[in-house]
């Protein structure tokens, strides 16, 4: 019998904190969205391995207000998705008020309520119910408070139940109560390379919590596994009675340290239960699949915007003004307005999509008008490479930092023009200068200085001209620093523009769940 398997991450890109509850045969998961509207992506799966997204939960300005001085990185944290008494929950931390707050759906797919407000200490709230119906809220630093649910009024607590092994920031609490046992999961170690996910448990959500035997269960620090930063999980249980964890985790590249450019991206791994402890990891890049598979058709490269409005993929920073788009004044076509005079800074025009595999390519068709406008691939205002057009010239413009350099230029004709941005992770630039060399001197083997090299085209008479290309280490979190990834899309700064279609394929091996 030919057992299937999937790739991991089954969410590639930024898609940090991953949440999943199951109603039936069906999974839910949320992710972090950060400083992006709309905000907290959902999706869903009937395997654990082929997701969709259906939507995002907070929509409308009145759920998620990010003003202009919400910073990178800021904003929404970790999200929570459980199902209870008929409701979906959604709750979470925006962090421009330093306020946890959920809202409620009878609908995965929405409407989701305006926000319920709760005044407790942490972040990363998680919700819980007991066998009395009572429903329990834990946040960071592991602390649990009984609230009412409709009003999100505390009834009992803060409790502390348990401050982890020792590690830094004990964080991401999630509470399950499985047969006579309380088990509180939760990460430590911070985001990055120290990540790990340890266990308690107890007879009661108020404790004593008693910490696993083997701590932490799932942790990749000091390995030289490819996949690193492993943590911020949670777990389901399949309907056939094997438990499973979705967790955050990276893929990074390039020489020493490495580099992470698309983000922390959703992987999975089954867990297994030994003397009443749950056991998991290490999270492979091929794993057997789980006993239920329902592939998904294979969504299609080009968003041509014939539709009635945008798909859920499609993400703007801080927020999206209802006068800085439209898919009607030019039917066929998404026109964007300019709100700011640069990328530089908050309040611009920007839609994008989030970038999704290491090797990929992305072309749009614009018709530039007398506007100024282009595409980008950007980590934040400080940190993004541009391929634009205005008044019959292509430029490649980088930020990195405090530095903006015009590195390219080139004449284009009046009229749409079809631009290209190519990632790959082979023939790097710069070429690399350790390891051993051949007889002509030219490096032999993979090492290299960065993790890619992205380059920038112009289509002419179809045929992709090059602009530039730029080393992409100065868009990786650890030059930029933060909690994203890559996001690529389009823009304008000047006037109003319009884009015909935007077209994102992988060029290499993508780790979608399904082989290329």
């Amino acid at each position: 019998m030919n057992v299937p398997s999937f790739d991991n991450p089954v969410v590639p890109g930024f898609h940090p904190d991953p949440s999943v509850c199951r109603v039936g045969e069906d999974y839910y998961l949320v992710c972090s969205s950060f400083e992006y509207f709309p905000g907290v992506p959902i999706f869903h799966s009937r395997d654990l391995v082929h997701w969709r997204q259906i939507g995002n939960v907070l929509d409308r300005p009145s759920q998620l207000p990010l003003p202009p001085r919400v910073p990178a990185s800021g904003g929404i944290y970790a999200p929570t998705i459980r199902h209870h008494g008929g409701l979906f929950y959604m709750i979470t931390t925006n962090m421009d008020s330093e306020r946890n707050f959920f809202v409620t759906a009878e609908r995965p797919g929405g409407p989701w309520s305006d926000p319920v407000w709760l005044d407790l200490p942490g972040i990363d709230p998680d919700l819980a119910w007991d066998d009395d119906g009572e429903c329990w809220c834990t946040t960071s630093g592991n602390r649990t408070t009984r609230i009412d649910p409709s009003s999100g009024k505390a009834l009992e607590g803060p409790i502390p139940i348990w401050s982890g092994t020792g590690g830094r920031y004990p964080e991401a609490p999630h509470l399950f109560h499985i047969g006579e046992w309380w088990y509180l999961l939760m990460s430590e170690g911070g985001t990055e390379r120290a990540h790990a996910v340890s266990i308690a448990r107890a007879r009661s959500p108020r404790g004593p919590f008693e910490p696993g035997p083997v701590n932490p269960i799932l942790t990749h620090r000091g390995t030289a596994r490819p996949i690193q930063s492993t943590g911020h999980a949670d777990m389901v249980c399949a309907p056939d009675g094997t438990w499973w964890m979705i967790l955050l985790a990276t893929r990074n590249h390039g020489f020493t340290p490495e580099f992470q450019v698309l983000g922390r991206e959703t992987f999975l791994t089954p867990v297994r239960w030994a003397d009443g402890w749950p056991v998991a990891g290490p999270v492979e890049e091929r794993h057997e699949a789980p006993a239920s598979w329902h592939p998904l058709p294979t969504p299609p490269a080009r968003d041509d915007f014939d539709a009635a409005g945008l798909a859920p993929c499609w993400i703007s920073p801080r927020a999206r003004p209802d006068g800085s788009w439209s898919l009607t004044e030019r039917p066929g076509w998404l026109t964007l307005h300019a709100t700011g005079p640069t990328l530089d800074r908050p309040g611009h025009t920007f839609v994008g999509r989030r970038q999704q595999h290491h090797d990929c390519r992305f072309r749009v068709r614009l018709d530039p008008g007398s506007g100024r406008a282009g595409v980008s691939v950007r980590l934040d205002e400080a940190h993004h490479y541009d391929l634009e057009v205005h008044e019959g010239v292509a430029s490649v413009n980088a930020r990195i930092g405090p530095l903006r350099q015009t590195v390219a230029r080139r004449a284009v004709p009046p009229g749409p023009v079809t631009l290209v941005v190519e990632d790959r992770t082979t023939d790097l630039l710069p070429p690399s200068l350790v390891g051993p060399v051949d007889a002509d001197g030219e490096p032999v083997g993979v090492g290299v200085g960065g993790p890619d090299t992205l380059g920038f085209s112009v289509e002419v008479d179809g045929v992709p001209a090059l602009l530039a290309e730029l080393d992409g280490r100065y868009l990786s979190t650890e030059v930029a620093t933060g909690f994203t990834g890559r996001v690529v899309g389009m823009y304008v700064t000047e006037g109003s523009a319009a884009f015909d279609w935007f077209e994102y394929e992988a060029t290499g091996h993508a780790p979608d769940g399904r082989r290329p």
